[in-house]
């Protein structure tokens, strides 16, 4: 009798409660500066859900997130920083006209992909000192009508440049400078594309803003809960780090780092599906793809050792790996410990995503469960290995 195939979990559909975490996670508001909502509303208290006896949360003075910590009193275990960030890039408001327009730059946005989408303005409410409330309902838009563009626009040889952006807030009447600061809006304020998470079209697809980064953020969580499950760890410390500022500079993940001073780092961000990604070809780049397992990156400052050793798990437990190159900086928290000067083995995983930097990204659950599960892989057999920080530094390659 011929063996019975047995599906793995990442070729599975994600379970309707996990995708509800994943989603609840990705839609939380929080633009750079302002990442309180995803990593306390949301990530803290899904952490105490399941958290073990002993078990500790890192908070920081200086807005950088917040980190899990499944043995925050025992500074001789090998430490294992995995890194998501929490941060989602952001339009903020830079000026306010007399007609009421509300003008706004475009930040890691094209400026074209901006144009008649609806947003979130967040702005400190004038009734509720150090209280915040939300605008909806306004649109991103530029030109007014195509009758008002330039020819080149009109032809698409041209394009919307980022100083032509403004929040449509349809007033009318006189003083619309006025009505608009008596909303509370003031140069300064961020705003969000608007649009929630929802299932693609293709079995085991999802699509939406932000999933850069909330999902290195879900990824992070999720390892922390497997841990619970299995009963916590004997050897290992293990650090699950939700980042702020990564869109700006990676900030939060440096200060986590120089802290914490984790032996091994692991940052988790989307990447690329250079595939399906048009006008490229001549470029030769990895031919990464959505639905074709997690990404490892190769080059910058990121350990030969430890990449092997990932690869090798992937390879036992048969999780689907893609192979990326990245030169001098991953473009990740991956940098965050050589940023800030501690000496840790680096790795960058990621999944690759269409559209990155826009209202509709999109990406497949299977490359998602991959990298959770290769990441949870490792740390059980590095604690099973009692592999210690001398190991670390015996580990180097010799060619």
């Amino acid at each position: 009798m011929a063996k019975r195939s047995v599906k793995k979990i990442w070729e599975k559909a994600m379970p309707a409660a996990q995708f509800q975490i994943m989603k609840k996670i990705i839609e939380a508001p929080s633009p750079i500066g302002y990442e309180g909502a995803m990593t306390y509303g949301v990530l803290k208290p899904y952490f105490d859900s399941f958290k073990l006896k002993g078990w500790g949360c890192h908070q920081f003075k200086s807005n950088s997130g917040i980190v899990f910590d499944t043995a925050p009193d025992d500074k001789k275990a090998l430490s294992i920083m995995v890194v998501g960030h929490a941060d989602k890039i952001r339009l903020q408001v830079r000026s306010i006209g007399d007609d009421g327009k509300v003008w706004v730059n475009s930040d890691s946005f094209l400026p074209t992909t901006l144009i008649g989408h609806y947003v979130k303005l967040f702005v400190r409410d004038p009734k509720k000192p150090g209280k915040f409330k939300v605008i909806k309902g306004g649109t991103v838009e530029a030109i007014g009508a195509i009758h008002f563009a330039d020819p080149k626009l009109r032809s698409g040889t041209g394009g919307i440049k980022a100083d032509q952006l403004y929040l449509e807030l349809q007033l009318h009447g006189p003083d619309r400078k006025k009505q608009v600061e008596k909303m509370g809006i003031r140069v300064g304020d961020p705003l969000l594309l608007d649009r929630p998470l929802s299932k693609g079209i293709a079995d085991n697809t999802f699509i939406g803003p932000y999933l850069d980064n909330g999902l290195g953020c879900f990824v992070t969580a999720e390892i922390a809960k497997l841990i619970a499950k299995s009963g916590g760890l004997k050897k290992v410390r293990y650090l699950g780090a939700m980042a702020t500022h990564e869109e700006i500079g990676r900030f939060g993940s440096r200060i986590q780092v120089q802290e914490l001073r984790p032996d091994i780092l692991i940052a988790v961000d989307v990447n690329h599906d250079y595939a399906a990604a048009p006008g490229i070809g001549g470029e030769r780049r990895p031919q990464n793809t959505m639905g074709a397992g997690f990404t490892i990156d190769h080059g910058a400052v990121t350990s030969i050792f430890l990449n092997d050793r990932i690869d090798a798990i992937a390879r036992k437990h048969r999780i689907p790996l893609q192979d990326d190159v990245v030169g001098r900086d991953t473009g990740t928290d991956g940098m965050a410990a050589a940023l800030a000067g501690i000496d840790s083995a680096s790795a960058s995983i990621g999944f690759p995503i269409r559209n990155m930097h826009t209202i509709s990204e999109c990406a497949h659950t299977g490359d998602v469960l991959a990298a959770i599960h290769v990441i949870y892989e490792l740390i059980k057999d590095l604690d099973k290995a009692k592999f210690t920080k001398k190991n670390l530094k015996d580990s180097h390659l010799s060619l």
